[in-house]
């Protein structure tokens, strides 16, 4: 059974760091790009970040460039999305998902595989 399980989230406050991680199993995900979205109360599911199978290639959303980092290590099969400079419009539930090609993409529908999502909240 395919697995992603992120781990990380809780309660900071304005201007914090939080490291979010997505630990993969029941395949290996090295040979494909991951990605994090995340889903705010009454909002829709929006891209974060997404990184390439070799780690060489990494997409940011305009909301999130100069303050999140995400990165892979592909040989424990894991995932990682470093935040800092947390604000509160950065509360929401953060998903990890796994693409269905190499390089990363902000399109929801190149991901087949999603996690079940762990929260972040930044309290003012």
């Amino acid at each position: 059974q395919v697995q992603l399980v992120e781990s990380g989230g809780g309660l900071v406050q304005v201007g914090d760091s939080l490291t979010l991680s997505c630990a993969a199993s029941g395949r290996t995900f090295s040979n494909v790009a991951m990605g994090w979205f995340r889903q705010a109360p009454g909002k829709e599911r929006e891209f974060v970040a997404g990184i390439s199978w070799d780690s060489k290639r990494a997409l940011y959303d305009d909301s999130v460039r100069s303050r999140f980092t995400i990165s892979r290590e592909n040989a424990k099969n894991m995932v990682y999305l470093q935040m800092n400079s947390l604000k509160p419009e950065d509360t929401a539930i953060y998903y990890c998902a796994g693409s269905r090609g190499l390089l990363p993409t902000f399109r929801k529908n190149q991901y087949n595989y999603w996690g079940q999502g762990t929260q972040v909240t930044v309290s003012s």
